[in-house]
């Protein structure tokens, strides 16, 4: 009987140092200003805690998110035109990745390699598979094994016009 208390104790014990690790990111501290600039107002926020909690989950799920694929982004789309692992897939990647960039300049190309031997070539950041859509029924064309994959995109740049 006094192994099983104990046992429930030291597991207490262990949530409390757990939850304590992952602090609680609040709203108000991410919209802080530190200027000195007496023209700048000021922002007070108010909403409830659950909020604050919600808010800090998702900047925790992407730490986590960043740690495990080594990079900051988001979950999206590319389109993928070229997977091989043959002799020569790593000069053939090269050749599909030079005809694509002297076509499409304007648009993002990822040249990447997974093993086991496979070598790979992904192109644009599209949020949504409408997104990427757009740009596979152009390109299926010339690159015929052409297809639309899940990925991790980098952030989008904000339209600053």
């Amino acid at each position: 009987m006094k192994i099983k208390h104990l046992s429930v104790i030291l597991f207490l014990l262990g949530l409390t140092v757990v939850s304590a690790a992952q602090s609680l990111v609040k709203t108000s501290d991410i919209f802080q200003r530190n200027n000195a600039d007496d023209n700048v107002g000021h922002l007070e926020i108010s909403q409830s805690l659950m909020l604050d909690s919600i808010i800090s989950r998702h900047i925790l799920a992407n730490q986590n998110l960043a740690k495990v694929n080594g990079h900051h982004g988001m979950e999206g789309y590319r389109i993928q035109i070229y997977n091989n692992n043959n002799r020569n897939a790593r000069e053939e990647s090269n050749r599909i990745h030079a005809a694509f960039m002297s076509r499409y300049p304007d648009v993002v190309s990822h040249q990447l390699y997974a093993e086991p031997g496979y070598f790979r070539v992904r192109v644009g950041d599209f949020r949504t598979k409408a997104e990427a859509l757009k740009l596979f029924q152009s390109i299926s064309r010339e690159f015929s094994g052409a297809y639309i994959v899940p990925d991790i995109i980098s952030f989008p740049e904000l339209n600053t016009k």
